[in-house]
């Protein structure tokens, strides 16, 4: 954390021109926060005691102290964060969206036994157009209410993901799902991956919703279905999603193969690249790192579901020492059971000092990285958002530090990682537009979404009764 002294950031914003002198008039701005302490994570970590943020349309135009973005900017909608924590929005690179429709429907299981007796024959009996919709709404109004602006999502029905997701206001990279038995919404591996094709040509350049094609893992797609789906992604330049090493026994999977390890099966198969986010990765060895490093593939993190279904624990601080880009996720909360970003920076953090018997493994202002900047470096965006800097898009949160287990305040980063909890949001933008503000969610009915919720809980459950 490097605290910024006045003359700094005028220094910097003068230079940048950021700060109109005293013979400008002042700029219009759209969004208007001061009174906040700033968490920027930008290039040199710097945290504004007094700051604020200035944003014009989509974009931020200015961050710096109060006294300076009060002076430069009016108009606008403005936030008086007094008291409060204002920082980059939080990037969840792997969930499972409408999978929140079976939060606790199966718990205290193995992966396999999880997927295989539980979740596979629900989504069979359950998965409809109409069931994704729902399950988008309240993981949207979930993700909003915790702070998280961008996320990555592998289901089914894609496309209906990405218009709840526009509609909510949020920023997602979407994969729909190619898997080799028959789905919901695809009876044959052809039939997902010409599904995948439509949805990249749907959503492709639009603001909000990164398209991407999402191969299951190698224990659910052959050879030939797994290099299709990279091809796909290939072609049209969008990122692949795919389950990687999750469990020990995918191991055994890819030495069936004739590979030593997932990683190395993949890599045969000329899958692995830029723009390939790996969910989990966490049995591999030295060579798989290494070679997850050179072909620029991004790792996903999900350290809360890999504890719950006791998969293993990634090897983070090796991966972050060899450079690969690393990001969290919470996984779909049918298996963490929350989509609290907050809570997996905590659990990530924890776990790695835990287990390297090192309380510096993974410090909190790394843990934040990776919920930030780090994530949208995995997912290929970090040049848009991540960080609160000039030019990048306005993917903002304010976080209340009033609570009692939160008093007293010495280190902001610290309180984010070890303290806060989702529910400290108080206001999310994303682009530019709030989407929340002092807790009231503006772009979602919440009692409706909830009581849509339920009334699909019922469902659910009297399907597995069958």
């Amino acid at each position: 954390m490097r605290v910024v002294k006045r003359s700094l950031v005028v220094g910097a914003l003068l230079a940048a021109g950021w700060v109109s002198g005293c013979s400008q008039s002042t700029r219009q701005a759209s969004l208007v926060i001061t009174n906040a302490i700033v968490v920027t994570m930008d290039g040199m970590d710097r945290v504004i005691p007094d700051g604020g943020v200035a944003v014009d349309g989509t974009d931020i135009v200015a961050v710096g102290t109060s006294e300076e973005i009060r002076r430069t900017f009016n108009g606008g909608e403005q936030i008086d964060a007094a008291g409060q924590i204002v920082m980059p929005g939080l990037v969840n690179t792997h969930t499972h969206a409408p999978m929140v429709l079976y939060r606790g429907l199966a718990d205290d299981l193995a992966l396999m036994d999880w997927l295989t007796k539980y979740i596979f024959p629900a989504e069979a009996k359950t998965v409809s157009p109409e069931f994704v919709r729902a399950g988008t709404r309240l993981a949207a109004l979930e993700m909003i209410e915790s702070g998280t602006t961008t996320f990555a999502d592998m289901y089914y029905f894609e496309e209906e993901i990405a218009r709840e997701t526009k509609a909510a206001g949020l920023r997602g990279v979407l994969g729909e799902t190619v898997i080799q038995f028959p789905v919901a919404d695809a009876k044959t591996p052809a039939d997902g991956l010409a599904r995948a094709e439509a949805f990249i040509k749907a959503f492709k350049g639009d603001p909000l919703i990164t398209p991407a094609v999402a191969p299951h893992a190698i224990y659910t797609n052959d050879e030939a279905t797994l290099k299709a789906a990279r091809s796909l992604s290939m072609r049209y330049g969008v990122p692949t999603l795919i389950h990687v090493a999750e469990t020990k026994a995918e191991i055994a999977t890819a030495q069936q193969r004739g590979a030593s390890s997932v990683v190395s099966y993949l890599d045969g198969l000329g899958f692995l690249g830029p723009g390939v986010v790996a969910a989990h990765a966490v049995w591999v060895n030295d060579a798989d790192i290494a070679l997850l490093k050179a072909r620029g593939v991004g790792v996903s993190h999900n350290p809360e579901s890999n504890m719950k279904l006791a998969s293993g624990v990634a090897p983070i601080t090796a991966y972050l020492a060899s450079d690969v880009a690393v990001g969290l996720g919470t996984d779909g909360a049918a298996s963490n059971n929350d989509l609290d970003m907050f809570e997996a920076m905590r659990a990530a953090s924890f776990l790695q000092k835990v287990t390297r018997e090192d309380p510096t493994a993974l410090s909190a202002r790394v843990a934040l990285r990776l919920a930030t900047l780090g994530g949208a470096r995995v997912l290929g965006i970090d040049r848009q958002i991540g960080s609160l800097e000039v030019g990048k898009r306005a993917d903002v949160i304010v976080v209340g530090t009033g609570a009692t287990r939160q008093t007293p305040m010495y280190d902001p980063v610290s309180h984010l990682v070890y303290v806060t909890r989702g529910d400290d949001v108080q206001t999310t933008v994303v682009n530019g537009r709030v989407l929340m503000r002092n807790r009231t969610v503006r772009t979602l009915d919440r009692a409706a979404v909830l009581r849509d919720a339920r009334a699909w809980a019922q469902k659910v459950r009297a399907s597995v009764a069958q």
